[in-house]
């Protein structure tokens, strides 16, 4: 019984990631053969080649004379934008970005392709990724490479942070197009490349973790060419599809094309039920979590409490090609603790399919300890949803007690039990970064977003998180229904005013995921109408509301607020090497002040 575990692009190129790790340590555990393979870190370090990125200004110079000759087949004068069919407008974008490309960027592809292997080895550097001048440099060459790679599928767009297409809808029908046309599908020669080397595995049970939106193309892709080809047990797990579970319910030729299974919500115990099934030794209705095929009905099992995470054994990252990875040190994903301990936060969905539960502490430097030993990893991300006051003081404490030379950064809410002392504790241990959910400058919307802490006070604990050496990563957002535009202006001069304390931010807008708390009571929040979206598989809601930003309106307080910080800022080294991996990095080698006061140019 053997078990082949995919992880497919498209995720930031930086680490491995942690479900798979975790599902591998889980399989191990219970004596089943596991075979990794990282298809996303294999992906990049396959594309940002001079090879590959003369290949695709080749194809994309090639089409621009067939592009030209069919767009001129379909136009008339007669027609308004309207009567043009899909293909022709896409063919259009594409036709009018290869040809300015051309005219317009005829330097970067004359040297593009001989530097970006420079660019890829300063990534790797120990000794360069840690000039600024070098990092900024590669960071920038990796973007225009990524550029040129994506160039024949425009508007399809590979970033090392992100993959999009402003055409692709989340519909099975859009889904289905773009997995199956080449001309749309930047991954599928990829796939087809890889294919034989992943069927040579002869697996039982191929598991594909598709985690994030970037993912569905490339690992629907994948599934389908699997699914096609191979006999083996085809699953899908990861976050996404967790949370789309109804539309699944109604799309069986979804499981005919991608899979024979799907799993959802946490997966370590799943997995392992899913292979007893493979093996012949359960019938597939004993396997909780699982959606599948039957009689042309899509059957839904019964779900199982998970694992607690002191059931679990230890991440395993045997079999990860270590240093493939676009960075000299890894950061490690862990974990302490799943589901957020306060789960009240009215915009919040992240609580969905998560059971609240902590690791025990020795459990915890335990496995950093094996990590460090085994894999020589010292540097760590929490992932938990955030590390409450008591957990970090206790965490702190047993990792000076045990000697541990670690560096990590976790989320964190802003209570006041974050104290001047824990967080001298915590940075004496290892804490060099914090993400803090400070959200808003207006107490008006703080209370609807119902955050539980003292809005007056969130400054002051900044201040001593940063006094204490460890650097703060606010998360903030705005579009929070009936948001106004003055209400907005607050979270931007909070920003702005307060530069030495918050060392860097992270601004979204606000979706109505629809799991979140805030849909169930909609008039409480000024919301009139929420609208299912027209994407059958989106996680989130359209919606109305009575007073606030209307969509334009936060599109421009969004563009502000970069305006505005870009000045108050002052050109600070975190712009410019973007990744919050990468400036923990900087401030483990560094330190936070030292960063904070670097500028470029």
């Amino acid at each position: 019984m053997k078990t082949l575990l995919l992880f497919p692009p498209q995720w930031t190129p930086l680490n491995p990631h942690f479900s798979v790790a975790s599902l591998i340590g889980q399989l191990r555990k219970n004596n089943y053969e596991i075979i990794i393979r990282d298809l996303n870190i294999e992906y990049y370090n396959k594309i940002l080649t001079k090879e590959y990125l003369q290949e695709s200004l080749d194809k994309a110079f090639k089409m621009k004379d067939k592009l030209f000759q069919s767009l001129k087949t379909e136009y008339t004068d007669e027609k308004v934008e309207a009567d043009y069919s899909e293909e022709f407008k896409r063919n259009l974008v594409k036709y009018t970005k290869i040809k300015e490309f051309q005219a317009n960027k005829a330097y970067e592809i004359e040297d593009l392709p001989g530097i970006i292997e420079e660019a890829v080895s300063i990534m790797k550097c120990k000794e360069r990724f840690y000039e600024p001048q070098y990092l900024i440099k590669a960071l920038n060459d990796l973007d225009k490479a990524l550029e040129i790679i994506s160039l024949p599928y425009h508007p399809s767009q590979v970033e090392f942070h992100n993959y999009s297409d402003p055409m692709f809808k989340l519909t099975y029908e859009s889904i289905k197009q773009y997995c199956t046309d080449k001309s749309l599908n930047m991954f599928y020669e990829y796939f087809e490349e890889v294919l034989p080397s992943l069927l040579e595995e002869n697996a039982d049970l191929i598991a594909i973790s598709i985690n994030s939106s970037t993912q569905i193309v490339p690992g629907l892709t994948l599934a389908m060419l699997l699914k096609k080809h191979s006999n083996a047990h085809i699953s899908i797990g990861g976050n996404f599809f967790s949370r789309l579970v109804d539309s699944l319910v109604e799309r069986p030729e979804f499981f005919k094309l991608f899979c024979n299974s799907l799993v959802v919500e946490e997966g370590e115990k799943p997995i392992v039920e899913l292979a007893k099934y493979v093996e012949g030794k359960i019938p597939i209705e004993q396997v909780p979590n699982l959606l599948y095929l039957k009689d042309d009905k899509v059957k839904i099992n019964e779900k199982t409490a998970p694992l607690k995470l002191n059931e679990m054994h230890c991440q395993d990252l045997d079999g990860f090609p270590l240093d493939l990875y676009l960075t000299p040190d890894i950061v490690l994903s862990i974990q302490s603790s799943r589901g957020c301990y306060w789960q009240k936060c009215s915009f919040c969905d992240h609580y969905f399919g998560q059971n609240v539960n902590t690791k025990d502490i020795n459990i915890l430097i335990n496995e950093m300890k094996t990590v460090q030993e085994k894999y020589g990893i010292s540097h760590f991300e929490f992932i938990d949803e955030s590390i409450s006051p008591a957990y970090l003081k206790m965490m702190s404490s047993k990792i000076i007690q045990e000697g541990l030379e670690v560096n990590w950064f976790n989320n964190a809410r802003l209570e006041t039990e974050f104290s001047k002392d824990l967080l001298q504790l915590a940075s004496q241990a290892g804490l060099k970064m914090a993400l803090w959910g400070l959200e808003t400058g207006s107490e008006r919307i703080m209370k609807l977003i119902n955050k539980g802490i003292d809005f007056h006070k969130r400054l002051d604990i900044l201040k001593d998180s940063y006094d204490a050496g460890i650097w703060n990563f606010a998360f903030i957002f705005f579009g929070f229904p009936t948001e106004t535009h003055e209400e907005a202006l607050m979270t931007i001069d909070m920003l702005c005013n307060n530069t030495d304390i918050v060392n860097c931010y992270g601004k979204s807008i606000f979706t109505l995921g629809k799991h979140t708390r805030l849909q169930d009571e909609p008039e409480k929040y000024g919301i009139t109408e929420i609208m299912a979206s027209q994407d059958e598989f989106s996680p989130s809601y359209t919606f109305k509301t009575s007073t606030g930003l209307d969509e334009r309106g936060i599109s421009q307080v969004a563009n502000l607020c970069t305006e505005r910080c870009n000045v108050a800022y002052g050109s600070p080294l975190w712009m410019y090497i973007r990744y919050r991996e990468i400036f923990f990095l900087y401030v483990c080698k560094y330190g936070a002040k030292e960063v904070n006061e670097c500028r470029v140019g």
